[in-house]
């Protein structure tokens, strides 16, 4: 029995998974400053990687929720001290995932065009979308592929490796983005935004391989799939369907607010693309400490040391929130700077600018829905969190969004739903948490 979570105990596990946690943020980040700069359609562009990186990272968060689930089950069997009865579970809920993407990627590449129709994208704009999406979409399965055996790693608490594999990736990212986006004179020709698209497929690819080769050295666990069915196959199918309802949930509101800051012109997509990327840089920096919250409770449930987790949750939750404040107080410093790195559009970094403060205001609120995010993961109560989303989605985004749009409030009015969105997240997992372990 754990006799208590020292700080420094959740300092070695968030870390490392913080670092690892940016990787697709920075992937994306990437992508968005780079292409932003290019010397044609530089706007254009951005609001291209804006749109598509939106929903790639829709489809990343729906299935990519295998990782919360196979750590969660994992780590729970790891404090039960059963670790054998899951061994052949991981493989078989892999399979499945990816079996799944392969089938999404079908349908999406064939009907790309009339996809980002639905997100008000046109002309140039919908032929830039078109083009880096059909050759991003092929690096779903291998992201899926890494996410899986993050989930491995994660429940056997070791978030060490999954962050050697991120930073392998990312700057491999980075630099194949500037090698392909803008060319080397003689050598390669400047690809513009397909050049963005290679460069994160190609990463993906390569942290992918060395996910395998590390889980087959590091581990016990294998992706040889073994059947019949594990018995844990079923909970696995549960767990993972309530984040699927509750990450479509979620993508909902990434996708109103896309379509409403595409609807109002090509600068404030592109405004809104520089923000919600640094909000999602901000969002997996805390998400760090989030799975380091689904490590750790998910053992502690499984050794039934609920006081031990009450006072956890406590201490993990003002981690978060002073961490929070601190990203805020960062981006208010750098507000004008931040700005400039993206994008040098005197209209779209005016309009970033007038919205900016809101992003940065609701971050410490962010910090308190994450981490019980993590926490809820680790115990296992996906349903709650499926209700949650599915409340603050339906109940309260989507009806704001429409008002706030209806007085033209602009990008202002997305920004101001999403905070209310953030807020309708937390309260109801906090007083939960509290009434179950008081």
């Amino acid at each position: 029995m754990t006799k208590s979570v020292k700080i420094s105990d959740i300092q070695k596990l968030a870390i490392p998974a913080l670092i690892s946690g940016i990787a697709e943020p920075i992937l994306s980040i990437t992508d968005t400053i780079i292409v932003g700069n290019i010397p044609e359609n530089a706007t254009i562009s951005l609001g291209a990687v804006g749109i598509v990186g939106s929903f790639i990272s829709m489809l990343i968060w729906v299935f990519g929720q295998t990782r919360s689930v196979i750590a969660s089950i994992i780590a729970q069997a790891l404090g039960q001290k059963n670790l054998k009865d899951v061994e052949t579970l991981p493989a078989q809920g892999i399979l499945i995932i990816i079996s799944s993407s392969f089938l999404i990627i079908l349908l999406t590449f064939f009907n790309s065009e009339s996809l980002f129709k639905f997100y008000n994208a046109s002309g140039d704009l919908l032929q830039f979308s078109v083009d880096y999406f059909n050759i991003r979409v092929w690096g779903l399965p291998f992201t899926l592929l890494t996410i899986g055996i993050f989930g491995i790693f994660r429940g056997l608490q070791n978030t060490f490796y999954p962050m050697v594999i991120a930073i392998i990736g990312t700057s491999l990212n980075i630099v194949l983005d500037i090698i392909f986006v803008y060319g080397i004179d003689g050598f390669i020709s400047p690809m513009y935004i397909k050049g963005a698209a290679y460069a994160s497929l190609i990463a993906q690819i390569t942290m992918a391989v060395i996910a395998v080769i590390l889980l087959y050295k590091k581990t016990n666990i294998t992706l040889r799939i073994r059947f019949p069915f594990n018995p844990k196959i079923k909970s696995f199918l549960q767990m993972f369907g309530n984040l699927v309802i509750r990450t479509a949930s979620l993508n909902v509101t990434l996708y109103f607010c896309n379509a409403f800051a595409t609807k109002y012109g090509d600068e404030f997509i592109a405004a809104y693309t520089i923000a919600i990327n640094l909000w999602f840089l901000v969002a997996f920096i805390i998400d760090g400490y989030s799975s380091a919250g689904t490590i750790l409770s998910g053992k502690l449930f499984g050794e039934k040391s609920y006081d031990v987790l009450k006072k956890f949750g406590s201490d993990l939750t003002k981690i978060g929130v002073k961490i929070g404040v601190v990203m805020c107080i960062i981006g208010f410093i750098f507000y004008y700077p931040l700005g400039r790195i993206f994008n040098n559009d005197p209209v779209v970094l005016q309009e970033f600018y007038n919205i900016f403060w809101i992003v940065l205001a609701m971050l410490p609120l962010c910090s308190i829905a994450f981490i019980f995010d993590g926490i809820y993961k680790g115990l296992g109560w996906m349903k709650d969190l499926r209700n949650v989303l599915l409340f603050s989605t339906f109940i309260v985004f989507v009806p704001f969004i429409i008002l706030f749009d209806n007085y033209d409030l602009g990008l202002h009015g997305i920004f101001y739903a999403f905070t209310l969105w953030i807020l309708a997240r937390s309260i109801p997992l906090i007083i939960k948490f509290k009434k179950t372990f008081n």
